[in-house]
C-alpha cells in the first residue's frame, strides 16, 4: 500500500502478508514431500523447493534483525525484551532450516522420511507459534513506524520473493 507521495505505509499489515505468503510456501514444500515420499517429485526438484522456502525465511528472517528490530527499538524501547524473544526464534528457526536443507538433500540416498516429516513438523509449529506472537506484539507498533528509508522502496523483510523490489 503506497500513499500519493508513494510512501511505504503499514508495514504491520505487510509483515502478515509476508507471513502468510511463507505459510503457503511451507504447505506446498510439505505437498511436494509427501508427494515424493509417494513415489513422484524428483529429489532434485525437491531440493531446490526447499532451497528456496529456507532461503526466502532467512531472508525475511534476516531482514527483521538487521532492520526492522533495530526500528523498533529504537522508535519503542518498551518493545526491545520482545524483540529479543523474536530474535531467539529466528536462531531456533534457522538450526531447523539446516536440519531440513540437510535431510532433504539426503533423501533419495539414506535418509529416513519419518525424519523429514517430523523435522517439517517441528518447523511448522515453530514457524507458527513465532508469527502468531509476532504479529500479536509488534504489527501496530510497525504499522504506526516511521521509517524515512523504507519510504519508496520495500525494506528486505518484507519481501516474499527474491525478485521483489
Amino acid at each position: 500500500m503506497t500513499t500519493s507521495h508513494g510512501r511505504l505505509t503499514a508495514f504491520g499489515n505487510q509483515l502478515i502478508e509476508v507471513h502468510l505468503w511463507l505459510r503457503e510456501e511451507l504447505a506446498a514444500l510439505r505437498e511436494n514431500i509427501d508427494a515424493y515420499l509417494a513415489g513422484g517429485v524428483r529429489p532434485r526438484e525437491l531440493r531446490a523447493h526447499c532451497l528456496a522456502f529456507c532461503s526466502a525465511l532467512n531472508r525475511h528472517h534476516t531482514g527483521e534483525d538487521d532492520g526492522a528490530f533495530p526500528e523498533l527499538a529504537r522508535q519503542h524501547p518498551e518493545l526491545r525484551p520482545i524483540l529479543e524473544e523474536l530474535r531467539r526464534d529466528h536462531r531456533l528457526v534457522e538450526d531447523s532450516l539446516q536440519r531440513l536443507q540437510a535431510l532433504v538433500g539426503e533423501l533419495d540416498r539414506e535418509t529416513d522420511p519419518a525424519e523429514v516429516q517430523r523435522e517439517l513438523d517441528s518447523l511448522a509449529a515453530l514457524m507458527e507459534t513465532h508469527f502468531v506472537y509476532e504479529e500479536k506484539r509488534i504489527v501496530s507498533a510497525l504499522n504506526a513506524l516511521d521509517a524515512p528509508g523504507w519510504n519508496r522502496s520495500r525494506p528486505e523483510f518484507l519481501r516474499a520473493a527474491d525478485t521483489e523490489r
